[in-house]
């Protein structure tokens, strides 16, 4: 089981990449960004500042173990608590994987360090990059990522499109969208004028169907999701998770997390330290019971606990 490891979790089911193998390359929020709409919270150190983050030897030495023990996945995911490409060495995790397995390796980045040559250069040993764009101009661009007070989107889309244009994988962008910040049409038509410069594969357009880091970011319907994706060259792909996959690893952890919650009411955090669960882990199951109905959230003390909806607890938020 990954779980017992430091930098690998899952395999963890994923519309995009099946079963996904997570590799985690830096401490809990370290990222360029703090959006609004992260679902595992706001950035705890925001920095542009490439450095081995975590120790690269030790993750190797992780994936061989799991690789040696039979490890199945559909896919080895760069991704986890914060931006992997901070991380300095990243380019040496991908070598190791593309040397010692056939399954694919996915980069997740949110593009921002791809004005950085030697980013790209590194990058481009992924079989899948996913980058985003969710923001038209500086403006809404703070608005919704709230980024390093370096970055400029323009300088970000340049470094997208110049990696489009050496990359030879398959290159992805995901566009998040958020009621009253960037889901209008006209502001959507922008968005899509920018993704057309950088030419993607694939455009996928998600939604807060996770806890957001915001409790003001409000998801879209279904229905309106897929009403503005022919706005995009390709059309847009819905991945925002609304229907539950019903396997049985995804049953047993969901009523792991209730009968926790039963006991008493949970930050996401406290969740995954007690399960030895990723928070990405915990964020997607705690977006499934929230859909369904099994849980609530109340907001105490600017932290967010989760508890039973309709049932009885032992001690209440924040005791």
């Amino acid at each position: 089981m990954a779980g017992s490891y430091r930098y690998l979790f899952g395999p963890v089911p994923s519309r995009r990449f099946g079963r996904s193998l997570g590799v985690d390359l830096t401490p809990y929020k370290t990222c360029s960004l703090d959006c609004v709409f992260c679902q595992l919270g706001r950035t705890q150190q925001k920095t542009v500042a490439r450095k081995e983050y975590v120790p690269t030897d030790a993750v190797v030495e992780e994936l061989g173990h799991w690789l040696r023990r039979g490890g199945r996945a559909d896919y080895i995911t760069l991704a986890g608590s914060g931006e992997p490409s901070l991380h300095s060495r990243f380019g040496e995790v991908l070598a190791y994987i593309r040397a010692h397995s056939s399954i694919p390796a996915v980069l997740l980045t949110n593009g921002t360090m791809l004005h950085l040559s030697e980013v790209r250069d590194t990058a481009a040993q992924a079989n899948v990059v996913k980058v985003s764009l969710s923001a038209w101009d500086q403006s809404s661009f703070g608005s919704v990522n709230r980024p390093h007070d370096s970055l400029r989107l323009d300088t970000v889309i340049r470094g997208q499109m110049a990696f489009r244009a050496e990359f030879k994988g398959a290159l992805w962008l995901e566009v998040f969208l958020v009621p009253g910040i960037n889901s209008l049409r006209s502001d959507l038509r922008k968005i899509a004028a920018l993704a057309q410069q950088i030419r993607p594969d694939r455009i996928h357009l998600n939604t807060a169907v996770r806890p957001p880091a915001e409790d003001f970011v409000a998801p879209l319907s279904r229905e309106d999701l897929e009403s503005r994706a022919a706005l995009f060259s390709p059309k847009a792909e819905i991945i925002a998770d609304f229907i539950a996959d019903p396997s049985h690893g995804r049953r047993a952890n969901e009523d792991t997390i209730v009968a926790m919650l039963e006991r008493r009411p949970c930050t996401a955090q406290e969740i995954a330290q007690v399960y030895g669960m990723h928070r990405n882990e915990v964020a997607k199951y705690l977006g499934i019971l929230l859909r369904t109905g099994r849980i609530s959230a109340q907001s105490t003390n600017k932290s967010i606990y989760y508890v039973v909806k309709g049932g009885k607890t032992n001690s209440t938020p924040g005791s």
